[in-house]
């Protein structure tokens, strides 16, 4: 991944560009799935580690904890 990413947000800003090229990506702690993220600048970005070449999803603080809070409530458990 050569160059930075962003992302558009849904109320229409654009997340920041950020140089992902050197970043620490981090995996679950538990090895499972294909999530993987890094701390970059204040942000948190999100890919799918088996396909790195796919732009990363950019998060603010705030969203991120937003996503983390429905993922541990099911909100986004579609079985």
């Amino acid at each position: 991944m050569a160059e930075s990413i962003t992302e558009q947000r849904l109320t229409g800003e654009s997340a920041p560009a950020l140089d992902l090229t050197d970043v620490e990506w981090q995996s679950s702690s538990q090895g499972v799935g294909d999530v993987q993220i890094a701390f970059v600048e204040g942000y948190i970005a999100m890919r799918n580690g088996r396909s790195p070449e796919i732009p990363a999803l950019i998060f603010t603080p705030a969203e991120w904890r937003a996503f983390v809070l429905g993922a541990r409530e099911g909100e986004f458990d579609l079985t």
